[in-house]
C-alpha cells in the first residue's frame, strides 16, 4: 500500500467517519459517538458492534463516568483498526537499509541479510526436522505468515512452484531487490535444494514464483548467495 492510498475508501462514509473519530479521540463512548453522529444510541451501538466483529474496534475494558446510571463502556481502535490508517514503515525501512550501506559498504549490508536468512534457518529447522521434501514445502507456504492464504504450492515434473499471489514487503522489494535474497538463500537452506525466482513481482508478472529444484541438491555447507537469486541451472 503506497503512502497516499486511502484504506478507508472502501467501507461506508459513516463506518469512515467513526474510524477517524475513535483514531483523533482515542476512545469514545456509545453516547459520544451518537451526539457526533447526530444518530440514536442504538444506530451508534449497531455500527460499533459491526466494527468489533470485524476486528476494527474492541470494548477498551474500562468505562467513562457518565455522571447518572453505570459507567458507559469505551471503544477504542484495535490494532487491525489502526493500521487501517497511514503507516510509513517502507520509507523508515528504506532509509535503515541505506544508512546502513552507507555507513558499512556492500560488506555490512551483506552481513546483515546473511544474519537475517539465519535467524529464519533457526526458527525453521527445528519444525521441518524428520519431513520430507514436500512436507517441508508444504510447511513452508507459511513462511511469511501463518496460514497464508496468499501462497500455494504446484507441482511441475520433479520440481515444486511455491506460488506467492501477495507479498507483504512488496513495496521495499520493488526498490530492494536484494532483500529478496533472503526467502530465496533460506528455501535453499531448508530445503537443501536448488531454488530461484522464475517470476518476480518486480518484473511486473503479479506474483513471485520460486522454482524448487528437486534433483539439485546445494552443499550441506551452503550459507548465502545474492547473484543466485533468479539465475537457473542445469543438471
Amino acid at each position: 500500500m503506497n503512502a497516499t492510498a486511502d484504506p478507508l475508501a472502501g467501507m461506508s462514509q459513516t463506518r469512515a467517519r467513526i474510524l477517524r473519530y475513535i483514531k483523533a479521540q482515542g476512545c469514545v463512548t456509545r453516547q459520544e459517538l451518537a451526539v457526533h453522529l447526530n444518530i440514536t444510541r442504538e444506530a451508534a451501538r449497531q455500527h460499533l458492534q459491526g466494527l468489533a466483529r470485524g476486528g476494527w474496534l474492541a470494548d477498551t475494558g474500562q468505562r467513562a463516568s457518565t455522571g447518572q446510571g453505570r459507567p458507559a463502556m469505551l471503544f477504542a481502535l484495535t490494532r487491525a483498526g489502526d493500521h487501517l490508517f497511514p503507516k510509513h514503515y517502507d520509507q523508515l525501512s528504506l532509509e535503515m537499509f541505506d544508512t546502513l550501506a552507507e555507513r558499512f559498504g556492500e560488506e555490512g549490508v551483506r552481513t546483515l541479510l546473511a544474519s537475517l536468512t539465519d535467524r529464519q534457518v533457526a526458527y525453521w529447522t527445528p519444525r521441518l526436522r524428520g519431513l520430507s521434501l514436500a512436507q517441508r514445502l508444504d510447511a513452508l507456504r507459511g513462511i511469511y505468515f501463518e496460514q497464508d492464504p496468499h501462497t500455494h504450492i504446484e507441482r511441475d515434473g520433479d520440481d515444486y512452484l511455491l506460488v506467492e499471489r501477495n507479498c507483504p514487503f512488496l513495496n521495499l522489494a520493488v526498490q530492494r531487490p536484494r532483500l529478496c535474497s533472503v526467502t530465496v538463500s533460506t528455501l535453499r537452506r531448508l530445503l537443501g535444494v536448488y531454488v530461484y525466482r522464475e517470476q518476480r513481482f518486480q518484473d511486473g508478472d503479479r506474483r513471485c514464483v520460486f522454482r524448487v529444484c528437486s534433483r539439485i541438491p546445494v552443499d550441506a555447507g551452503y550459507r548465502f548467495r545474492f547473484e543466485a537469486d533468479d539465475t537457473p541451472v542445469h543438471e
